[in-house]
């Protein structure tokens, strides 16, 4: 088995104002890194990443590493590390750093057509920022 490590420097989306389109879903999240764990809700999934409601008292900062694990329904386990990219007062934006294996088919089938489709994105209107 293998993880798939991203290189989002290698993403076209990155540097022409488009994104991978996010799909709205509703699932508990649960952020572990070092020893500290964090339960919070998921706000949004991409290809690339998600974003996060922003815990009471969570003490994160842009850069760090958390590994997320988000269960969808009885059947789609979704665990992955993740960079922190954008916080603000009630978001939490980060991007996928390594999917393992046994990870990618899970989260291709949750995405579904959004796996592909990219959609317009204003940083200035971003609620991660």
């Amino acid at each position: 088995m293998f993880d798939v490590a991203i290189d989002h420097k290698a993403d076209p989306a990155v540097d022409s104002h488009v994104r991978h389109a996010r799909m709205v879903r509703q699932t508990a999240v649960l952020m572990s890194r070092r020893g500290d764990v964090w339960q919070t809700d998921l706000a949004d999934i991409s290809a690339t990443g998600v974003r996060l409601a922003r815990p009471a008292g969570w003490h994160g900062q842009t850069g760090d590493v958390w590994v997320l694990d988000m269960l969808f329904a009885e059947d789609i386990n979704v665990h992955v590390m993740a960079e922190v990219v954008r916080v603000s007062r009630d978001n939490i934006a980060l991007t996928f750093a390594r999917i393992p294996e046994e990870t990618q088919q899970a989260l291709w089938t949750l995405l579904g057509g959004y796996a592909d489709t990219l959609e317009a994105w204003d940083e200035d209107s971003d609620p991660a920022t």
